[in-house]
């Protein structure tokens, strides 16, 4: 018991100390796991468990989704997205922060990382929003909540690491991803139809672009 609560002290010290609360974690189990079966077998079995994980074929996905995100920013594809969603709503009242969310769900579907679905809508969406003198309270916001979308809608990189790790069907729970990443997609225009319908001056209406446009973009 005495030892459980040292080790317990030792990785809440790490975490004060900044250090990240993944490496916490394995640094007191490694410690925890050397009390029991000597310092020799525990990193032999912590090297067996890095090289297993590290070299799971499953895993190859996350980076190629990631290497695809990258690809999709480099292409300036994220601009043909945003300005797609916008032409349809940005004349309303909010539609520039409805269309930020629209594009943050498409791009969701196609990076699967809400970190690169936040960082890149950030670029496209924000001067956007500036120069129409959108508040940035409410751009920053949109942008923020629409970036989670990307590991919920699916394909997501988050649902195949949970998939493999509790051993469930990722095309299932792809399939289950959809209609709550749409309700999202929806739940956060009308959020922002909300605001603006409250304080009009957080996001006024940008020009109307005429249906030959639309369908162009």
């Amino acid at each position: 018991m005495l030892e459980l609560s040292l080790i317990i002290a030792l990785m809440l010290l790490a975490m004060f100390c900044g250090l990240p609360v993944a490496f916490c974690l394995g640094i007191a189990g490694v410690i925890g796991i050397a009390g029991y079966i000597g310092q020799g077998p525990s990193l032999h079995m912590v090297a067996n468990t890095v090289f297993e994980s590290g070299f799971v074929y499953e895993f190859s996905v996350v980076p190629l989704f990631i290497l695809f995100g990258n690809v999709i920013a480099k292409a300036e594809m994220s601009d043909s997205l945003f300005n797609a969603a916008r032409a349809f709503v940005g004349h309303v009242r909010g539609g520039i922060g409805m269309a930020t969310a629209l594009a943050c769900g498409m791009f969701g579907a196609i990076s699967g990382s809400s970190l690169a679905t936040a960082m890149t809508m950030s670029k496209v969406a924000m001067p956007s929003m500036r120069r129409f003198g959108y508040a940035d309270s409410l751009a920053t916001g949109v942008i923020a909540a629409g970036g989670t979308l990307g590991i919920l809608i699916p394909p997501s990189i988050v649902l195949i690491i949970y998939g493999l790790m509790a051993q469930q069907d990722i095309a299932d729970m792809f399939i289950a991803g959809i209609i709550p990443g749409l309700l999202g997609v929806l739940g956060y225009m009308i959020a922002v139809s909300i605001v603006t319908w409250l304080r009009p001056q957080d996001g006024p209406p940008a020009e109307r672009t005429n249906w030959r446009d639309r369908w162009h973009a």
